[in-house]
């Protein structure tokens, strides 16, 4: 019965998650009609990136402290809203304003969805793959989508980007309505026997703060230096954007499965030993193996996506909205702080040279990484309420 809720969710996720997408879709049509520097169109990047950033964990606190599932709808409506006025202001500071409220929907959504996710899953880790799925499937989707709309229509077409929105409100409503969700303080776990592993979440902090730096930098940027090493304009710009965003849809099916195989930790911390050469591939390897780079390097950060919400999960067992608003938002939004120093440093330097120093961050993610422990298998039956235990088994 778990799986038409979860597959509802997974659904509305890809919705939220398109604006997310759309920021980084958005900055080379900014750049064509409205001129914009590197620096000030990676502004807009910071804009959706910082606020949401502060307000994610106050987000996660709420939600360990309340059920507030009808946020899930109301924050799908409220980042479709921002993005689809964020074109359609007239000045910088109007855009900004707009970019930075869609965060604001972004950041409420997903500590909240994640909770409600984990119970209609039982905690199952494959089904919280599917769920992530979703999200990677929305952020794949939206370069497509804003280049269908705005390619077509300018930057005035903006307010139809506003669709996805009103159909993930509406599945958010159903999905709940399918769901049986704990009572409050029932996202605990039992008994309270667990104790919150800390000094675990904050070294897996900052792997996930290490992975969205590259992300999100790679995000702000790729379609504009796609350009640049193989030519084609902004389709060339479109079609990068859309193979590091599609990746997410094979890495988080494949870290699922290597999970099964292996333990989550080792396989989190071998994704980064690989995505190290990929990122230093897109940065240097000119010409159509560029193309190539950009899927290796996709796959790479998105085979660990879901395990991270999933450990962030276990190692603060008693907090799950806080380990998800971390884990599952901050993975996106955190990198945005570091959009604008790449952009001035493009604009002082070169393109290239300011996406260089990204090969570091998955360096120090896969040191740090192999300092994290394996969690213990929690009960994850008594996670929703009346989950069958036997449930909750086949599907870890």
């Amino acid at each position: 019965m778990w799986r038409r809720p979860v597959f509802l969710l997974a659904v509305g996720h890809a919705c939220v998650d398109v604006y997310q997408g759309s920021v980084a879709a958005l900055v080379p049509f900014f750049v064509a009609e409205r001129a914009y520097s590197y620096a000030a169109a990676s502004g807009v990047v910071l804009a959706a990136s910082l606020l949401s950033s502060v307000v994610q964990p106050l987000f996660g606190a709420l939600a360990d402290r309340w059920a507030m599932p009808w946020l899930l709808a109301v924050s799908t409506a409220l980042a479709g809203t921002g993005i689809a006025l964020s074109a359609t202001g007239g000045t910088y500071a109007m855009t900004l304003v707009m970019v930075a409220v869609s965060g604001v929907g972004v950041a409420a959504y997903h500590p909240e969805s994640a909770r409600v996710a984990r119970a209609a899953s039982a905690g199952s880790h494959t089904a919280m793959g599917w769920f992530s799925l979703g999200g990677n499937l929305g952020f794949a989707a939206a370069p497509l989508l804003v280049g269908v709309v705005v390619g077509a229509g300018g930057l005035g077409a903006a307010p139809l980007l506003a669709v996805p929105a009103a159909l993930g409100s509406v599945l958010c409503v159903l999905a709940l309505r399918a769901t049986r969700l704990p009572g409050r303080g029932t996202a605990r776990d039992p008994g309270g026997a667990a104790r919150d592993d800390w000094a675990s979440f904050l070294r897996l902090s900052l792997v996930v703060v290490c992975r969205s730096l590259v992300f999100v930098g790679l995000s702000a940027f790729v379609a504009l230096y796609a350009r640049e090493r193989v030519g084609g304009g902004e389709v060339a710009g479109s079609a990068a954007l859309f193979v590091l965003y599609a990746g997410g849809a094979v890495g988080t099916v494949v870290g699922g499965r290597l999970a099964a195989r292996w333990d989550r930790v080792r396989v989190v911390a071998r994704s980064y030993a690989v995505a190290a050469p990929s990122v230093a591939g897109v940065v240097f390897v000119p010409g159509p193996a560029f193309y190539l780079f950009v899927a290796l390097t996709s796959a790479a950060l998105y085979v660990p996506f879901s395990l991270q919400v999933t450990l962030g999960q276990d190692y603060l067992s008693t907090r799950i909205g806080t380990a998800s608003g971390v884990t599952l938002g901050l993975t996106v939004s955190v990198g945005g702080v570091a959009g604008p120093l790449i952009g001035a440093a493009a604009d002082a330097t070169s393109l290239r040279t300011a996406l260089a120093p990204l090969v570091v961050f998955p360096l120090l993610a896969w040191l740090t990484a192999r300092t994290l422990p394996e969690p213990a298998p929690p009960e994850r039956e008594n996670v929703a309420a009346g989950a069958p235990a036997a449930l909750a088994g086949r599907e870890r």
